[in-house]
C-alpha cells in the first residue's frame, strides 16, 4: 500500500491501521535481527515524566543479550522484569524515538507491536473523533522507516483492560492467602463440573477448617467479580 492515506474516517468508525518496518533501527526490530528473536508488547503505559512504559515480551533470546541491545539505543532504559525459560518479560523506558510513542501523542493508540526476524509492525487504532488522515499523513512524514500496510473500519475502539493488567490488578486486590485458597481449589478441580473434590477435602488439604475455607473463596469470589464490573 502506498504511503499515502486516504483522508478523513468520516463514517463514524474507528480507523485500525498496521505500519510495518523493514532493517530499521528501532530497538524492537533491531533486537530481533540481531538476537534472533522475538519481541511483542505487552502493555503500554505513560508514566509521569512524560516517558513511557513499554512492557515486551521476548522469546528466544538471553536476557543479557537484549538488556545489551537496548542499552545501546539512546533515550531507552530497559529492565528485566521476569525471565522464563525461553526469553523474559522486559520494561523499557523510552523517551524520544519510538514510533508506538509518537503514534500515541498524536492520538492513536497502539495496540500490537512487535518484531521479528528483522520485520516489526505496529497496529493501532485511531479514534473516530480524531483526524485519522493527518494522525497517519504526520506520522509517516516524520518516520520514513514505516510505510503504511494496511487500514480498516472497526465499530469500537478494542477495551483498554488487557488480560495482563486484570491479572496484575487482582494480584495487587487479592491476599496472599485468598491466592494460595484460590489457586489449590482450582488445581484440585473444586470448580470443574462435575467437581472433582469437596470444599472439604480442599481445606483438608490446607490443613484449614471448611469454615475458614469458604471464607477465603467468598472473598476472593467477591473481589473477582467486583473487579470485573468496576473496570468495565
Amino acid at each position: 500500500m502506498s504511503r499515502a492515506t486516504e483522508g478523513r474516517n468520516d463514517d463514524g468508525d474507528v480507523l485500525e491501521v498496521e505500519f510495518r518496518f523493514e532493517r530499521s533501527a528501532y530497538p524492537f526490530v533491531r533486537a530481533s535481527a540481531v538476537a534472533d528473536c522475538t519481541l511483542e508488547l505487552a502493555e503500554f503505559l505513560p508514566r509521569a515524566d512524560g516517558r513511557y512504559a513499554e512492557f515486551f515480551n521476548v522469546t528466544d533470546a538471553a536476557p543479557e543479550r537484549i538488556t545489551a541491545l537496548a542499552a545501546e539505543h539512546e533515550g531507552t532504559e530497559v529492565s528485566l522484569v521476569e525471565e522464563y525459560r525461553d526469553g523474559g518479560l522486559f520494561e523499557f523506558l523510552v523517551s524520544d524515538g519510538c514510533p508506538a510513542r509518537r503514534l500515541a501523542e498524536l492520538g492513536a493508540l497502539p495496540r500490537t507491536v512487535r518484531g521479528s526476524a528483522g520485520r516489526g509492525s505496529i497496529v493501532a487504532e485511531i479514534p473516530a473523533e480524531a483526524d485519522a488522515a493527518g494522525i497517519v499523513g504526520t506520522f509517516l512524514e516524520e518516520t520514513p522507516e514505516a510505510t503504511l500496510a494496511s487500514k480498516r473500519s472497526k465499530s469500537s475502539m478494542t477495551p483498554l483492560l488487557s488480560a495482563a493488567t486484570l491479572h496484575r490488578t487482582l494480584e495487587a486486590q487479592l491476599t496472599d492467602r485468598q491466592r494460595e485458597v484460590l489457586r489449590t481449589a482450582f488445581e484440585a478441580g473444586y470448580y470443574d463440573w462435575p467437581r472433582e473434590c469437596t470444599g472439604e477435602e480442599v481445606a483438608s488439604d490446607l490443613g484449614i477448617s471448611s469454615a475458614t475455607f469458604s471464607e477465603h473463596v467468598h472473598a476472593a469470589e467477591r473481589t473477582l467479580i467486583a473487579t470485573l464490573f468496576d473496570e468495565r
